[in-house]
């Protein structure tokens, strides 16, 4: 009994917090992402982290959070497989804005995959690639953390459609802030040009979106912007942003290990 109560009183608190972040949402509608940045790292510092992936949306942040002196942890997730071009940006972006970028890597080293699992695996099942080098060191990075800046735009995928500027994330546990989920590609490039935000080269070669060098490809004129990602394979997210319902269900009726597994 005791424990079926505690798991009540757990789930009751999430609600409570769900029911917050929605309201919150709401009120930071259509507010700028200097606003929203501002509000995080007011109601989450020290316990909230940026990841970045250096494309054109990443850069704009950091400019943002650079520009208002704000206290967000930064990191990225290095693969071991980004292009040269991404290694030189992250150098340059740390260099120009006095912010520490941490690097987070996969447990194995590309190396060390092929090793364990054969070579090239994102050829063979990139969703386990994606899983290694990307998802489980993501879940470890945030672990520390109550609440992670993504720099994802409803515009981009219809998976993306619905990101709201703050929500829960169930697929980590933890509040994540979108800052640009209303801003459109013109916004994006507006604000590199206005404040001359250093952005990949790639992206004036025809990459819009830019990933890991054995899974991107440059996208002709008409393809979607991540048509270039997991080309053929009918694949447009790495699993990072995988919008998964939570249930409070469980939290109610299970014991401590379902609560957590859920």
């Amino acid at each position: 009994m005791p424990l079926r109560a505690s798991a009540r009183e757990g789930a009751e608190s999430v609600l409570e917090a769900l029911v917050d972040v929605a309201d919150t949402a709401e009120s930071l509608e259509g507010r700028s992402p200097a606003d929203v940045l501002a509000w995080a790292a007011a109601r989450y510092a020290p316990r909230i982290t940026f990841a970045t992936a250096f494309g054109a949306e990443g850069c704009v942040l950091l400019d943002l959070i650079a520009r208002h002196h704000l206290p967000i942890d930064v990191f990225t997730l290095d693969t071991g497989l980004l292009f040269p071009e991404t290694y030189a940006l992250w150098r340059r972006l740390a260099e120009r804005y006095g912010l520490e970028i941490r690097a987070v890597r996969p447990e194995l080293s590309v190396e060390g995959q092929a090793a364990v699992h054969g070579p090239a695996l994102w050829e063979r099942l990139p969703d386990r690639c994606c899983e290694i080098r990307k998802v489980m060191p993501l879940r470890r990075a945030l672990s520390g953390f109550d609440a992670w800046v993504s720099s994802i735009r409803r515009e981009q995928t219809s998976e993306r459609a619905q990101a709201r500027v703050v929500e829960w994330d169930a697929s980590f546990g933890l509040v994540k802030v979108n800052p640009l989920a209303a801003w459109t590609s013109e916004d994006v490039q507006r604000y590199v040009r206005v404040h001359r935000v250093p952005v990949n080269p790639l992206h004036a070669r025809g990459y819009p979106s830019i990933g890991c060098m054995p899974c991107t490809t440059a996208v002709a004129p008409g393809e979607a912007p991540r048509a270039g990602r997991w080309r053929g394979r009918g694949k447009t997210e790495c699993g990072l942003h995988a919008r998964r319902p939570f249930s409070a269900h469980a939290l109610v009726v299970g014991g401590p290990e379902e609560a957590s597994a859920s």
